[in-house]
This record gives structure tokens, C-alpha cells and sequence, in this order.
């Protein structure tokens, strides 16, 4: 469950299971005492490594249970092994896997396997350490016209590290240690989030080093779609707030729909956007703009999950693209896409004229 106003939006889990070898580590010790102190109700420190099944008696059911757990799991080298992230960064760092929100979009649908509960990771100091060996090496940013971003490392390909945050303190660390560590060429920390409890993150060390992206949609999409998230409004104070503490900010508009009247909607997002940041100074603001997609794999999960949805998945009104690896998923037809990059680059560049558009997809 989730917090209502007029604090910050923060999931509480009915349930933590610990494995014991996160439990031996200091910083899985500091996540049972956070859990302590959020008031989980059921705190559990297994006796082996291996966690319990969290299977209910069809699909629907397990999601419930899965999405109301919490584990605390060591990383094997599998997890900690990072790999390329394109378009948004040279490296995905993970430091969780899993979200507590229900977007019924959700892209991890089809990207992770089992019940869908949220992991993270006890051994955070042997992550970040993982970082040095990647400096300099990296193809998106570190060799391109994103140069001078240096070496970036994508905390969100897998999970809302916000959402998560008054839980782990995992975030917290890795925005200190990016800030402070003694790096051997540039380097830059990215996340993206739909939450709003960013006041922990505020008189960190960051030293420019760590973009935030909120991600973003128009008011129908998000309220309809994005269950168990910080509600557009906050999210648009959040990364207010964030910039004026001097962190290079971003807005991640995902996934972007055609819907009836979309150019209405999301011009009024991008214009409460402006008006929230208009007296920052030296305001650092980039644009990610993606566009909504699924594969066949992630349709079957996501409606087992929210067999009620709303969400527009016609295999006959899409194109069928095929990824680098083969795999199929269904975009917007030729014609949609153009009317849509159009509008959104000329809508941009009048509204926020300051920002930069990293990519579009």
C-alpha cells in the first residue's frame, strides 16, 4: 500500500523476506532496521538463501502476493554484471529488481520471469565498487555527441530506486558515492522515477553528478494507468525541487499515447512543467521521449495481471519491429510516429526552449 497526502507517496510492504547471507552484510542490517522503523508488519530473516514461493492459486493472485513482498537478496555476478543500456546510458547498474507501483503498462512485464516481487540488493558497496572497471568504456555516452556526460550508469532499467529509497538508503549511497568518489575520467548516475519523496536526496553530496528524470505523461494517462505512484502534480514539484538543489533534472515522457486529444494533454503537461522550473537558475533539463510498446510476451503478462485493462495492445493496429536480437514488438505505424515526433519536437522547443532532447524511440 501506499501513503495518501499530504506526505510524499511511500509503499509499505505486508512482508520482508531476508535471506540470511543479506542479513550477515552491514547495509542489509541497515534495510531490516528501516523496514523496522516504517512499521512492515511482518519482518522475516530467513535460515538459508533461498526464498520461499510466492505462488497464489493462478496469476492474478500470485501478483497480489508478489507485489505486496519485499526481498533483501545478496546480487550474484549475474546482477552485478553490468551491461550496455542504449539510448539512455553506457551501463545499467542495478540496485533492485522489481517495482512496488502497478502501471499497467508496465515494461518489466516481459523482461523479468516469476512472480513479480520487488528484490534488492544487500551487497551495495560490491555494485558500486563494479563501477571503476567500466569508466571510459562505455558507447552511448562516454564516445558520442553525449560526451560530456562522461561514463553513465542507468539505476532504473529494472526498478524505481525512489520508490524504494525510505526502505534501502541504496539510492542515497550511490548518489554520495558518484558525488565523492575519486573517478578516473567523468562520470554520470541516472534514474528515473514516478515518485515524489525526494526531500532525503536534497543536501547529498551529488555535485552534478547524478541526473534525475521524472517520468511523466499526461493527467488522463497517469491517473488511469500508473497505480501506486506519486500523482503528476508531485512528481513536477519533485523535479522542481530537485533542480534547485542543483541536480541536472529530466523528464522522461513514457509511454506516449495517441489518445483523443493528446496534443491538449500533453501540451498542458509540458507547459506545468515550465512553470515549475521558469525561476530556477541554471536549470539543466533534458527530454526523453518514448513511445508506447509491447511484445506479444509482455501482452499475455499484463493482462493476467489487469485483466480489466484499458490499455490499447491491437497487434492489428501496430507495426511489428524487430529488436537487435530478434525479438518482435509492436510500435505505432510509420505515419503515427512521424505526427507524433513532429509535434513533440516543435512543442518542446517552444515550451522549453532550455532543454535538450536526448533521444526519441
Amino acid at each position: 500500500m501506499t501513503t495518501s497526502s499530504p506526505g510524499p507517496v511511500r509503499w509499505l510492504p505486508r512482508r520482508v523476506l531476508v535471506t540470511r547471507s543479506a542479513a550477515e552484510l552491514p547495509h542489509g542490517a541497515q534495510i531490516i532496521s528501516r523496514c523496522e522503523a516504517a512499521g512492515v508488519p511482518d519482518i522475516d530473516v530467513l535460515r538459508g538463501d533461498r526464498l520461499p514461493s510466492l505462488r497464489g492459486e493462478d496469476d492474478r493472485s500470485t501478483y497480489a502476493l508478489a507485489k505486496r513482498a519485499l526481498a533483501v537478496v545478496v546480487a550474484p555476478p549475474s546482477k552485478r554484471r553490468m551491461q550496455p543500456i542504449p539510448p539512455s546510458a553506457d551501463w545499467r547498474m542495478d540496485l533492485a529488481e522489481g517495482c512496488p507501483g502497478h502501471c499497467q503498462y508496465c515494461y518489466l512485464a516481459g523482461s523479468l520471469s516469476g512472480p513479480p516481487v520487488t528484490r534488492v540488493y544487500a551487497n551495495l558497496p560490491e555494485i558500486l565498487a563494479g563501477m571503476d572497471d567500466h569508466v571510459g568504456r562505455g558507447t552511448v555516452t562516454s564516445a558520442s555527441v553525449r560526451a560530456g556526460e562522461g561514463t553513465t550508469f542507468e539505476a532504473s532499467c529494472y526498478t524505481d530506486p525512489l520508490a524504494l529509497e525510505h526502505l534501502t538508503g541504496s539510492l542515497s549511497a550511490a548518489i554520495a558515492h558518484v558525488g565523492t568518489h575519486d573517478w578516473t575520467a567523468r562520470v554520470g548516475l541516472r534514474f528515473t522515477t514516478k515518485y515524489d519523496d525526494v526531500a532525503p536526496l536534497l543536501s547529498l553530496p551529488h555535485h552534478g553528478r547524478t541526473r534525475v528524470r521524472v517520468s511523466v505523461n499526461t493527467e488522463e494517462i497517469a491517473g488511469r494507468f500508473e497505480g501506486g505512484t506519486a500523482r503528476l502534480p508531485r512528481r513536477v514539484a519533485a523535479l522542481a525541487a530537485l533542480a534547485a538543489a542543483g541536480y541536472p533534472v529530466g523528464l522522461t515522457i513514457a509511454p506516449i499515447m495517441p489518445i483523443p486529444d493528446w496534443r491538449t494533454g500533453y501540451g498542458d503537461l509540458l507547459r506545468t512543467v515550465a512553470d515549475a522550473t521558469a525561476d530556477i537558475p541554471d536549470l539543466d533539463l533534458t527530454v526523453e521521449c518514448i513511445t508506447h510498446r509491447f511484445t506479444a510476451a509482455s501482452k499475455d503478462v499484463l493482462t493476467s495481471w489487469y485483466p480489466r485493462t484499458k490499455l490499447e495492445m491491437d497487434e492489428a493496429a501496430r507495426t511489428r519491429k524487430f529488436g537487435k536480437y530478434g525479438a518482435a514488438k509492436y510500435v505505432y505505424p510509420k505515419d503515427t510516429m512521424a505526427q507524433l515526433r513532429s509535434w513533440f519536437d516543435a512543442e518542446i522547443a517552444a515550451t522549453l526552449p532550455a532543454a535538450r532532447t536526448l533521444y526519441w524511440t
